[in-house]
């Protein structure tokens, strides 16, 4: 069916005719359904007959009648036009002639407004490309009609982030799971054994299963995504739980290994958010791959730069630089195992968990081999070398077993400044540790000197006062350990390399408190001491042993000199960067702090102190235990010390102290 068979009715207008290159030429052409142009219809002259009709190809190429003759006395005018969505005009629809079919009812030559024209080739029409190329690029009538579109592409599938941890936890898990619960499985079947029953088995056998159900669908219903914003954790299956941690309010990265996992290759990333210790202060990816677990902590304790995208972490390409090294294990320092006191806290809880257990089992010790002529002998022999024996025997036991938690602790440690901005400790035998503290929340460095540690083997231990460093337990809360008891200028060598500050930090002299603090220091060591002997003599009077007051004086003659060295503790100075203070006897802290790390005073002072005419001040800051602590402070100097490091805070004490000097008291208000 040709072209102009399609067409609507002609719309009268001023026609513009048009040449073979698309140009307005002197002739009027109308294309055939080939594309290719003809003659319209000759224009007679005005004195000249008219001549036979012009003929026009139809579809066929066959000629018929032209357009009608004018009259002689008339001259005709030019053929109307129909406009295209081009604006271009076009020829009027072609006469059918008298040998042409009449075609179908005729339908508009364009589409309705607002519909695309597509501009292309109709498919399978032959010779429709050589006709596109006669016609000198003009798209041809067919051209004209939009192309029904298909249906939209569905978009490529979107990865939303969400990763599964590695499939050897498939292993790790019921194994760590089975180790737990080793003991009653071993006790189970122990007792099982004796009675020649099954049934003590058949439940071992369903607490194994047990772990290993737990332990598939615990990897299959855990996932995490690292996002530019937040780490989210989703696990649980009867017990959904859904854990997000905003990025720039992660605190610490910290990775752990234990055993079973360092042989599977994998470690237990720790992300903590700086909140309060529980279940609520991070989250645990327990566990990623080695490599996966190293490149998380990079990323998570780097803050987003414009520059480079979220997460990118200077100094980790090819061109990074090396990590620096400040102190690493000294296998010296094991003669200050045996004199902490969290070494022998932790024997003591070993060895209370063995007597339990054997408990558990119904096992008497003096049933075992040797321990009859070991009681005999004890019951025959003198108290007091009993007594001897006893506490040599218990000391030996704290003594090795604190070596050797020292090794299995402080087992391949180091100390780094990691590239990225971080202090980095690694450490451990069984369970490999790493704790990463960023240095944008260091606030400052503290120097612990336990008694016999200081007495003994002058050593020390320097630590960390860092915003958010709150974990689970241990040198990992508050002013945290970063290294193990050392001599004592190299704590305070590495305390000093740690904050970025002068090697005297915290070694340099302090300025010494009022006389007074020390009459309270020495009447609160001996005040309670002298209950010792008065309770002794009581009871030596009423017929007792005379050894304890024997033993009650030597303590209140031992509080002398201890009240005295509580004293020469006592002291602070301000320099330009820090606040340094230090104080105790037992425990000897000196904490170096950072003066803008100082969000708040409070002032305490109790009716002894009024009357002595001391006060206490602390220094609250967000980091480590949430204060530094100076006893004893003359009111003149903690006003000079407020006054200096946040002046329009403390404004209103000055007045007061100002008052209270004037009136000839040294009384002041708490705050």
């Amino acid at each position: 069916m040709s072209d102009r068979e399609h067409r609507g009715p002609a719309v009268p207008g001023p026609a513009v005719p048009w040449d073979d290159d698309g140009r307005p030429g002197p002739a009027a052409a109308t294309p055939d359904d080939g594309g290719r142009p003809h003659p319209g219809p000759a224009t007679p002259d005005p004195g000249t007959r008219p001549g036979p009709a012009a003929a026009t190809p139809d579809d066929g190429g066959r000629p018929h009648p032209g357009p009608a003759t004018p009259d002689p006395g008339t001259r005709p005018g030019p053929a109307p036009a129909i406009p295209d969505p081009g604006n271009r005009p076009h020829p009027a629809p072609a006469v059918p002639g008298p040998g042409t079919p009449p075609g179908p009812a005729s339908a508009p030559a364009y589409p309705r407004p607002g519909a695309p024209v597509v501009h292309g080739l109709p498919p399978g029409r032959p010779g429709a490309a050589a006709a596109h190329r006669e016609t000198a690029g003009i798209p041809p009538p067919w051209a004209r009609y939009p192309t029904p579109a298909g249906p939209p592409a569905a978009p490529p599938a979107q990865d939303d982030g969400w990763r599964r941890l590695p499939a050897m936890m498939l292993l790790v898990a019921p194994a760590t799971a089975l180790v737990k619960l080793a003991p009653a499985v071993i006790a189970l079947l122990i007792f099982g054994a004796g009675r020649g029953s099954a049934t003590q088995l058949w439940i071992a056998a369903g607490i194994a299963l047990l772990a290993v159900g737990a332990g598939v669908i615990r990897w299959r219903t855990t996932r995490y995504r690292i996002t530019p914003e937040r780490v989210e954790l989703h696990s649980g299956l009867l017990n959904r739980q859904r854990r997000s941690v905003p990025r720039d309010r992660i605190r610490t990265v910290d990775l752990t290994a234990p055993l079973l996992h360092r042989l599977a290759g994998l470690s237990v990333v720790k992300v903590g958010s700086g909140q309060s210790a529980g279940s609520d202060s991070g989250l645990d990816l327990d566990a990623v791959s080695t490599g996966e677990a190293e490149r998380l902590r990079r990323e998570l304790l780097t803050r987003s730069d414009p520059d480079t995208g979220p997460g990118t972490a200077p100094g980790t390409g090819p061109d990074a630089e090396p990590a620096e090294e400040i102190d690493r294990i000294d296998w010296s320092s094991l003669r200050y195992a045996p004199l902490t006191v969290s070494s022998l806290a932790a024997i003591g809880a070993l060895a209370g968990a063995g007597w339990n257990l054997l408990r558990e089992a119904n096992i008497d010790p003096r049933t075992l081999p040797g321990a009859d002529a070991v009681t005999g002998e004890l019951t025959t022999a003198p108290i007091w070398l009993s007594a001897l024996l006893g506490v040599a025997v218990l000391l030996s036991v704290m003594v090795a077993g604190s070596i050797v938690l020292f090794v299995e602790r402080w087992w391949g440690f180091r100390l780094t400044r990691e590239p990225e901005g971080t202090l980095r400790v690694r450490r451990g035998l069984l369970t490999r540790r790493s704790l990463s503290v960023s240095e944008q929340r260091l606030r400052g460095v503290t120097v612990t000197e336990p008694l016999l540690v200081r007495a003994i083997g002058r050593g020390a231990q320097a630590g960390v006062l860092t915003v958010g460093l709150a974990g689970a337990g241990g040198e990992e809360t508050g002013g945290g350990a970063i290294g193990p008891p050392v001599r004592r200028d190299r704590a305070h060598g590495v305390a000093a390399t740690a904050a970025r500050a002068e090697p005297t930090i915290t070694s340099g002299p302090l300025r010494a408190h009022p006389g007074t603090a020390r009459t309270r220091r020495l009447v609160r060591a001996t005040v309670p001491a002298l209950a010792l002997p008065v309770a002794a003599g009581v009871v030596a009077y009423l017929g007792g042993p005379l050894w304890p007051v024997v033993v009650a004086v030597l303590l209140l003659l031992a509080a002398v000199p201890l009240g005295l060295d509580r004293y020469r503790a006592l002291g602070h100075r301000l320099d330009a960067r820090y606040l340094v203070a230090r104080h105790g006897s037992l425990v000897r802290t000196t904490s170096a702090l950072r003066r803008d790390g100082v969000i708040g005073w409070r002032i305490r002072q109790s009716r002894f102190q009024r009357r002595a005419g001391v006060l206490t001040l602390e220094a609250t800051t967000a980091a480590g235990p949430g204060s530094v602590l100076m006893l004893d402070l003359a009111p003149a100097d903690a006003v000079a010390l407020m006054a200096e490091i946040t002046p329009d805070a403390v404004a209103g004490f000055r007045t007061a102290e100002q008052a209270v000097s004037a009136g000839g008291g040294s009384r002041t208000g708490s705050g």
